[in-house]
Formats: structure tokens, C-alpha cells, sequence
């Protein structure tokens, strides 16, 4: 089935039930359909094309679920920027898709208004939820003047559904493309590892509907449920969601479960609606996951996946044991065994498969990996193996039961001496301390060595704790040629606009004149 089948569905056998609510304000099937028809009619009125692409620029909000309903039902190509990027990113990626229109908030418009001169491809941008400068098209008006009547095109396997954008920690992000075929194959790997839905269930999303937030958009759309529209993360707000509008499922990276967990909140809540909590993006310390399952109960899911291949692995709540044995300890930091119908291998750099327990790069062959990368077929070559499988850029090893353990990326890893240092390892030693909160560890410049581990800490509230004892316990942890050989005390870590740690900005907070700082 097509995506634009499922609007369509839906608001049919759904029409009266809430499909998204946004702080008091709701939009039924119904009236979800029929807006999302009047927007891609007006697209087609603008001579927007089958297969052009359409940018969405914006906050979440009540109207992202007719954007993206609306782009399936003109089988247009979507690709959504970033609202806490720069004029300057958000340009680069309209132009590098030739898009033909830009969605954007009124909010925004003025932050990217100059650097909308110089994209060739761009004819007509609409703007939302304000007024509508000179140039552009007021998004209201131009709903209001197209039929409401469903354009009928139903999509077909090879169009592109969505053109998502890599974090361009490397260099200039890429277009990840994904087909329907691939993103529904995807939808249907993401059900075999996670409750079964009904029109019973919210979804909070928490984190943006343009990036890993919007996995769960066309499961919910499917069977009539509720998304719970927060505008931007805060974890007082969220506790307050969970309760009020009883959720029953949500996705955020680790730093959301560490925001939540510290908040004054957090044991006033009733926070028992929740059936997953499914968390991805980065590694997250072992003492976390204890006081997460403690709070939440066994609904942790953690996925282990990128743009490129979102559904690779998972780790079940019956596999969160955090005062278990050592063995059951053991999986809290590993990604969990791979979904149903992915094969993952381990392999060298020549790209031959590595035995269990042995590190190397991470390559997985999954149903709902990407077709290519937009407009660069030598990159797309270099991520793929000859059987199709995808290199990740993870480095990691499985073990003999199957479990993936993911040390770091392959850009991130520290060469200090001739040993290879992954900070992710280093990070969970420093967060088991009772003074750390946040950890990010870098490597450095220096002049014997090559590099050197250096850690960024944020400490909890009140406590105290010296550089040397937090050498020190890393020296106990992971040895004398591991250990973190500096600590630089901060009140906060940088952090992109869905919670994920920027760890080049750590470089080039450390040292910002340095070569090659900008790896990661």
C-alpha cells in the first residue's frame, strides 16, 4: 500500500478519532485528509510536479502531519531541513535537492529570507502560522483556493518518499533517499520489535518530525491513533504529557532520558500509560538505563540505527536487567540483536567478514536501508559491499550469541601512542562516577603521543569531585594507556537541535586551530 492509501484509510474507518493534538488544538482523520488533499492540490495548482521535492522548514506543530499526509498524496519528494540550523545549512540543502518549494513557519522565514536568493530551483515558498512577507505565499489562502477533493494518485514502489539529510559530522551533510518500498519495508521491520498499535495509543513526539521523531508517524497514521505534538523538548512539559494525555509510546536519544529522570517532576508524574520508550542516537551510561528502568518499568527499547539503515537492531525490555547478573549487565551496552529480517557482519577494512568478539566496522543489510545517496554515486559505492550490505561507520563487534556492541565511529576514534582509544568507553567509565552527569571525551593534540584522551564533564548538582580523582577512577576502570589524561569541567555539553551531543564542537571548543578537530 501506498502512503497516500493510508491518509485515505484512515480517514475512513478513523474520520472522528484525534490524529494529532497540539496544546489544546486538535486535528480529526478527517479534517486531516481533507487539508492534506487541498495542500497537494494547490501544489499541483503551482505546477509542482510528480517527483519534485518539497522542503519542509519548521517547529512541530499541529500542521507537520498535513504537510507530510499532503506531500504522499501529490507523490512529491519531502525532504525536511532543521529548524535549529543555520541559513547557511538549510540553503545548501535546498539547493543540493533542487527544490522546487519550501514549507516554512513564519518564525523562521526571516532567518533564512536572504540566503532563499541564491537557490536556482526554488519557485514558490509558503508560509505558515503568520503573516506572509512580500514574495511569498500565504499557505492558508492557498489551501483555501485549491479543491478538497483527493487528487487520486496513488504512489507507486520506486517514488521517492523522502529525502533525509545525514548530520554532516564528516563534511556537508548527504541526501539520503528512501523510496516508498524502503520506507514502508522499514515501518513494517520497526513492528516486529515493538508493541503492536491500535487507535487506542498517543504518540509523544518529542523530538523532531523531520529527523528519527518522524519513524512513527505513518505507523500511527495507520491505525487511527493520536500524535502529541511537542513543539520542542522539555522534560518538565513531557512528564506533563505522559500524564495528561496518557501516552502510550515515544522515541527520544539519551540525553531526553537523563533530562526526564533529573527533573523535579519526575516521581510526581503518572507515567504508567507509557508501552515504549524507545530510545537511539548515541550510547548512554549503564547507571542511567538502572534509574530508567527503576522510573519507567520494563518499556525500554533501545534501537540501534542511522539515516541510512533506521531499523538494524534492537534491545527488548526483557533484555534491560540492570541489577541482574554479570551477563545480563553485559547487554545494557550492547544495541540489542538485529531485527528479524536484517543480516549484520563485522568486517575489516577490505570488507572481509571478522569472527564474533572481534572489532571492526559494523555492515548491515536491512529491508528499509537507503536506496542511494542524492546526486553522488562514487559515496553511495563507498558505503555499500558487494552484497548490498551497508557500511555503517560504526565500529563494533557482535558477540557469539548475536548481540551488537557498538565501541564508536570510526571517525571518532582516538590513536594515542599506537593504541586504539574508542570514547564511548572511556565515557561509560566516567558516568558510573556519582558526581558526573554529562561526559563527552575527545582526543586532543599532543606532541608525544598524537593524541590524548580528554574528557568534558558537567557534574551533577552540588557535587564535587577533582580532575585527578576522575583520572584516577578511569585509570581503575579501563587501564593506565586508556585513561583520560585531562578533565575540562563545564555547565553544559553542546547539543543539536534533537538532543544529541556535538562532539566536533567539543573539539573545537578544546582546541579550534588544530588540524583534523573537525573529524566527528
Amino acid at each position: 500500500m501506498d502512503f497516500g492509501s493510508i491518509i485515505r484509510n484512515s480517514a475512513q474507518r478513523f474520520g472522528d478519532n484525534i490524529a494529532i493534538w497540539d496544546d489544546g488544538r486538535s486535528q480529526t482523520y478527517t479534517t486531516l485528509y481533507e487539508r492534506a488533499s487541498r495542500l497537494a492540490n494547490g501544489l499541483i495548482d503551482l505546477g509542482v510536479e510528480i517527483g519534485d521535492r518539497v522542503a519542509l522548514l519548521g517547529y512541530n506543530s499541529l500542521l507537520t502531519g498535513e504537510q507530510t499526509a499532503a506531500l504522499a498524496l501529490g507523490r512529491f519528494a519531502r525532504a525536511g531541513l532543521y529548524a535549529h540550523e543555520t541559513a547557511d545549512v538549510n540553503g545548501y540543502l535546498l539547493d543540493l535537492v533542487d527544490a522546487k518549494v519550501l514549507i516554512v513557519e513564519a518564525g523562521l522565514y526571516p532567518v533564512i529570507a536572504e540566503r532563499l536568493k541564491t537557490v536556482a530551483s526554488l519557485q514558490h515558498v509558503l508560509v505558515y502560522a503568520g503573516d506572509a512577507p512580500e514574495g511569498t505565499l500565504a499557505y492558508e489562502e492557498v489551501l483555501a483556493a485549491a479543491s478538497a477533493a483527493d487528487p487520486m494518485r496513488i504512489g507507486q514502489p520506486d517514488d521517492i518518499h523522502v529525502i533525509r539529510f545525514s548530520a554532516g559530522t564528516t563534511g556537508r551533510p548527504k541526501g539520503i533517499v528512501h523510496t516508498n518500498q524502503r520506507w514502508r519495508a522499514n515501518d513494517d521491520e520497526y513492528r516486529w520489535v515493538t508493541p503492536q498499535l491500535d487507535e487506542n495509543d498517543g504518540y509523544l513526539a518529542a523530538g523532531q518530525l523531520t529527523h528519527a521523531a518522524a519513524l512513527w508517524v505513518w505507523p500511527i497514521f495507520t491505525v487511527g491513533a493520536k500524535i502529541i505534538i511537542m513543539r520542542q523538548f522539555e522534560a518538565g512539559r513531557a512528564l506533563q504529557l505522559i500524564e495528561e494525555q496518557r501516552a502510550t509510546v515515544t522515541l527520544g536519544v539519551p540525553t531526553m532520558i537523563t533530562a526526564l529522570l533529573n527533573h523535579p517532576d519526575i516521581d510526581q508524574r503518572d507515567l504508567s500509560s507509557l508501552r515504549c520508550f524507545n530510545y537511539a542516537g548515541a550510547p548512554i551510561a549503564e547507571h542511567t538505563l538502572s534509574r530508567a528502568v527503576q522510573r519507567f518499568g520494563p518499556v525500554l527499547y533501545q534501537l540501534y540505527a542511522q539515516s541510512e539503515a533506521i531499523t538494524i537492531s534492537m534491545l527488548l525490555p526483557h533484555e534491560h536487567v540492570p541489577d541482574g547478573t554479570a551477563e545480563q549487565r553485559q547487554l545494557l551496552r550492547s544495541g540489542g540483536r538485529p531485527t528479524p529480517h536484517v543480516t549484520v557482519t563485522v568486517v575489516d577494512d577490505a570488507g572481509n567478514p571478522l569472527p564474533a568478539g572481534e572489532v571492526g566496522e559494523i555492515a548491515a543489510r536491512a529491508p528499509g536501508q537507503m536506496n542511494y545517496l542524492w546526486k553522488d554515486e562514487a559515496a553511495t559505492a563507498a558505503r555499500l559491499l558487494p552484497d548490498g550490505s551497508l557500511l555503517t561507520r560504526d565500529m563494533g563487534y557482535v558477540d557469539e550469541r548475536g548481540y551488537i556492541f557498538v565501541t564508536d565511529r570510526k571517525e571518532d576514534m582516538i590513536v594515542s601512542g599506537g593504541y586504539n582509544i574508542w570514547p564511548a568507553e572511556l565515557e561509560n567509565a566516567l558516568a558510573s562516577h556519582p558526581a558526573v552527569r554529562e561526559v563527552c571525551v575527545v582526543g586532543v593534540h599532543h606532541p608525544k603521543w598524537g593524541e590524548t584522551p580528554t574528557a568534558v564533564v558537567v557534574l551533577h548538582p552540588g557535587a564535587e569531585v577533582t580532575e585527578a580523582e576522575l583520572i584516577a577512577h578511569t585509570r581503575d576502570l579501563v587501564g593506565s594507556i586508556k585513561k583520560v589524561t585531562s578533565v575540562v569541567f563545564v555547565d553544559q555539553l553542546p547539543k543539536s537541535g534533537v538532543g544529541k551531543l556535538l562532539r566536533r564542537r567539543v573539539r573545537q571548543d578544546l582546541a579550534p586551530d588544530q588540524k583534523g578537530v573537525g573529524r566527528a
